[in-house]
């Protein structure tokens, strides 16, 4: 069966910091698909985050591109395999330079934190309990 893939693109300030974030929150770059304009951070097999110089990522839209530290222009929601996972990710964001944005989010069968990262790109970590996706 085929599966679809998801390729957000976001405008970053600085590659270089935007990078070093993403890898210390133990993703990879996929060097074949990165470029000293772009990263291309493999997240899943499903997930590939592409982050982009501005002057790169105008090239793609003749939108403003959104100042994301004052504006939301998307919040990327990530499910974690539980409740740990989901406050060991939102740690190493803070750690390595991103911020939290909300208290935690606990209503029993759904577990939740939020972190901005050094561009304000927003990044909602969640864990769902399986029984309650089951039905």
């Amino acid at each position: 069966m085929y599966q679809q893939m998801i390729f957000p693109n976001l405008a970053v300030s600085d590659l270089e910091v935007s990078k070093k974030f993403f890898t210390d929150l133990g993703y990879t770059i996929n060097p074949q698909f990165s470029d000293e304009n772009c990263a291309s951070i493999v997240i899943s097999d499903h997930i590939v985050l592409m982050v982009l110089a501005k002057p790169r990522y105008a090239d793609f839209t003749s939108k403003a591109i959104a100042d994301s530290t004052t504006t939301s222009e998307v919040l990327l929601a990530l499910n974690a395999e539980s409740r740990e996972k989901v406050d060991e990710l939102v740690e190493k964001a803070v750690a390595a330079g991103g911020k939290e944005t909300r208290d935690p989010q606990d209503h029993g069968f759904m577990y939740g934190r939020s972190f901005d990262d050094p561009d304000g790109h927003t990044f909602e970590v969640f864990w769902m309990d399986p029984a309650t996706v089951e039905g």
